[in-house]
């Protein structure tokens, strides 16, 4: 007798579960580097404008895939059509590949939230903290990544471990509200630096000769990482969905968190920026650079900036921990899938792995910083490889398989199972004809900036 798949117990532990994946590191120290770049309130209203379009039809697509099949991505692309069975491998690479580097950013993460809890923040705003402990140049247990790799980890898979229901569930429960607020009194703490609202200005009033093509694509790529798609995520979150909810109801609530979180992520941190570099958007930089460089500095500048770093930190590790779940969940879904084994030892088995392939990316910035491939240090290659050539390659095989080999009635057919799918026609049009020319666009884009950056 085959036994029952896992689920959430409602449509609002579904909402956010698969939110809490959508919202991670990519909306803290991405987003708002882009929408500084790129002429902030246009490529806000640019986003936003994309999210409700292309970002919607791909993320139905995905949910519906895994709720109709009851399975993870690599049964659930057979089930449709066994010729595209090489996509359900293709798509579950994605979380292999991300999560054990995830996991390394995330011991950063709870380095820094130590380092305030313990009353060391003021160190943090030093020029070279961070080079130096990702280098490896500290003494002690607590001065290595590769300890506070390890606890991230194990911290991840006790939740995936305890399941669908009483981990990830109740979990994302708790962490999205309270990263929410955690957000919103940063933000507000930002807005109060002296300069901070010629900052705002910039951010969310839209300057229509700033746009421009550029503007367009990374707006859409920013949209495309961020809400989890092309990782297997959004499927294996599906086929635990409950046929009773509502499918384009909670796909538009998982959209509203996300960009929510990502609008919040730039109040907290563009105004703050702006004012700190008296008055221009020029010292906003992406990733590590940003948020374990720019901001504690910016944190001691600031009225009660001690409290307002710990906070920060603590709704940066609440947003990293709720992605890793998700994607340590992917892959223990597809070993469960395949080698039918008790979940528990595949969580077991996948923490070991994730440990084991997580080790270069802790070394490769200090170690083995010798050692690097494409002239990329270990990290940021699995990042390029997974974000920027098999995510776009996964998405754009996806929208030929659903708009023009199965058809996208097996998609809008589950929709409708117990509702009207008012967007109907808008995710035909997407899928058939204007996803995919986006997603070729986002790899073309992303492969050129690449090939600058390692000068082919």
């Amino acid at each position: 007798m085959e036994k029952k798949r896992s689920s959430f117990s409602s449509r609002i532990g579904f909402v956010l579960a698969a939110a809490g994946s959508a919202v991670g590191l990519g909306n803290i120290w991405r987003f708002p580097y882009l929408a500084a770049k790129y002429g902030g309130g246009i490529f806000l209203l640019v986003y936003l404008i994309l999210a409700v379009t292309f970002g919607f039809a791909l993320m139905i697509t995905e949910i519906t895939i895994g709720r109709k099949t009851g399975l993870s991505c690599i049964g659930a692309y057979r089930t449709l059509d066994k010729r595209f069975s090489f996509l359900g491998w293709l798509a579950s690479l994605v979380p292999v590949i991300i999560t054990p580097y995830y996991c390394v950013i995330g011991g950063w993460v709870m380095k820094y939230l130590f380092e305030y809890v313990s009353g060391g923040g003021a160190a943090l705003a030093g020029g070279e903290y961070f080079t130096d402990f990702i280098g490896f140049a500290g003494n002690g247990m607590l001065s290595t990544p590769l300890f506070w790799f390890v606890l991230y980890v194990l911290i991840t898979a006790l939740v995936v471990l305890l399941g669908v229901e009483k981990g990830i569930e109740k979990v994302s429960k708790v962490m999205m509200p309270v990263l929410v607020v955690l957000s919103i009194i940063v933000a507000v703490f930002s807005l109060t630096m002296p300069g901070a609202i010629e900052g705002l200005k910039f951010y969310i009033v839209p300057d229509f000769s700033n746009f421009s093509g550029t503007t367009v694509l990374a707006a859409m790529g920013q949209m495309f990482y961020s809400m989890s798609l092309a990782m297997g995520i959004m499927i294996t979150y599906g086929s635990y969905m409950p046929k009773e909810s509502n499918l384009e109801r909670s796909v538009g609530q998982i959209e509203i968190f996300d960009t929510a979180i990502a609008f919040i992520a730039g109040l907290m941190i563009v105004p703050a920026v702006v004012a700190f570099n008296g008055g221009t958007a020029e010292g906003i930089n992406a990733g590590p650079g940003l948020m374990f460089g720019t901001l504690p500095k910016v944190f001691e500048q600031m009225w009660m900036g001690h409290i307002v770093g710990l906070v920060f930190f603590l709704l940066v590790l609440f947003a990293a921990l709720t992605s890793s779940i998700s994607l340590m969940e992917t892959v223990v879904s597809i070993v469960h899938d395949k080698a039918h084994l008790p979940r528990r030892v595949c969580t077991v088995l996948v923490a070991i792995v994730v440990l084991l392939l997580g080790v270069p990316s802790c070394l490769g910035y200090g170690p083995w910083a010798s050692v690097q491939i494409m002239g990329m240090a270990f990290l940021d290659f699995f990042d390029f490889i997974s974000n920027s050539v098999l995510m776009p390659i996964v998405a754009f095989l996806t929208c030929i398989l659903i708009g023009h080999v199965v058809g996208t009635k097996v998609v809008s057919d589950e929709v409708e199972r117990n509702f009207p799918f008012r967007r109907k026609r808008l995710f035909e049009v997407m899928v058939r004809w204007v996803a995919p020319v986006l997603v070729v666009c986002i790899l073309a884009g992303e492969l050129l900036r690449a090939a600058q950056i390692i000068k082919i």
